[in-house]
């Protein structure tokens, strides 16, 4: 066996590390070791969000710097033991082509995708088999808009969604911008939860012109909030929470309080992306903030 290559046994299954000194962040020194050491202690809290739901990973087998690549069938090599589920190729019009999707159910499935650089891990507003359980709204600031501007919208829109009795819990998307997430009933189709999120964004931009748009065409972003609200589409996935993104330093998409939503918006915080270390620090601090995403959420009006 190469000297690179490690076996290990992780809750009963087998599988193999590789190249762990292999340096996946250049500027920030950060290791394919830490990565995995990073998914492996968020996994508790990570994995109930990752569960039975199709992943699209993207991996950067040379590190943030070199070529990377979506990824949503099963690479080749797959361990027998992980997971698969075949389902339709997403936004497809041809009804008999699937792919057989990676489902992250346990650490040995996580661990083996971290050793394969998937670095990001996205998923559905659904678990498969169901309608979407999730309503996300995607907060996309056009420069020179940025994370602050952001949290403001974030404050609008979860009081308007209040209004329909609707919880939103916050995110950073760990790039430039945040998402809102909202437990739903998981009764109502993907096209009704778009349906609605369209709704809410468009009033809130007829609200407040200046700093949000509804509009997808990215001539009308230049200093606007764009609330992106064709995530909920069947075929849309939005990067996992506690997941890793694959910037020049490592960042994580990271889950919020109000409190540092709002004191952010107002300018009485600066505007923060929070790296692994720091994220693991918070789970230690609060938990899983965005627990009640597991919670089944209530029926979304429909008129």
């Amino acid at each position: 066996m190469s000297p690179d290559r490690f076996p290990v046994s992780i809750e009963g299954r087998d599988l193999e590390l590789s190249n762990l000194d292999k340096i996946l962040f250049p500027a920030a020194g950060f290791t394919k070791g830490e990565v995995i050491d990073y998914y492996t202690r968020v996994a508790p809290v990570l994995l109930p969000h990752l569960a039975g739901r199709a992943v699209t990973r993207i991996r950067y087998p040379n590190g943030v710097d070199g070529v990377h690549f979506f990824e949503k069938n099963k690479p080749g090599g797959t361990p027998e033991w992980v997971r698969l589920a075949t389902l339709p190729v997403p936004g497809s019009t041809k009804s008999r082509e699937t792919i057989d999707f990676v489902v992250v159910d346990d650490l040995p499935t996580l661990v083996w995708l971290a050793n394969l650089a998937a670095l990001e891990l996205h998923t559905p507003q659904w678990r498969i088999g169901a309608d979407p359980d999730l309503l996300v709204v995607d907060l996309d600031p056009g420069p020179p808009a940025g994370l602050r501007e952001c949290s403001a919208v974030a404050v609008l829109m979860r009081d308007r969604l209040a209004v329909d009795g609707v919880a939103a819990y916050p995110k950073t998307s760990g790039k430039k911008g945040m998402q809102l997430c909202c437990p739903v009933s998981g009764t109502q189709d993907a096209e009704l939860v778009t349906a609605y999120a369209r709704k809410v964004a468009e009033e809130l931009a007829a609200m407040v012109p200046g700093s949000i748009t509804a509009k997808m065409a990215k001539a009308v972003r230049p200093g606007k909030i764009f609330i992106d609200w064709s995530q909920n589409a069947a075929a849309k996935t939005t990067v996992t929470p506690y997941s890793l993104r694959a910037q020049e330093h490592p960042t994580v998409s990271t889950p919020l309080t109000w409190d540092e939503v709002e004191a952010v918006g107002t300018g009485a915080a600066e505007p923060h992306h929070y790296r692994p270390y720091e994220v693991l620090d918070r789970i230690d601090e609060h938990g899983d903030l965005l627990n009640e995403l597991l919670v089944q959420g209530p029926e979304l009006p429909t008129s």
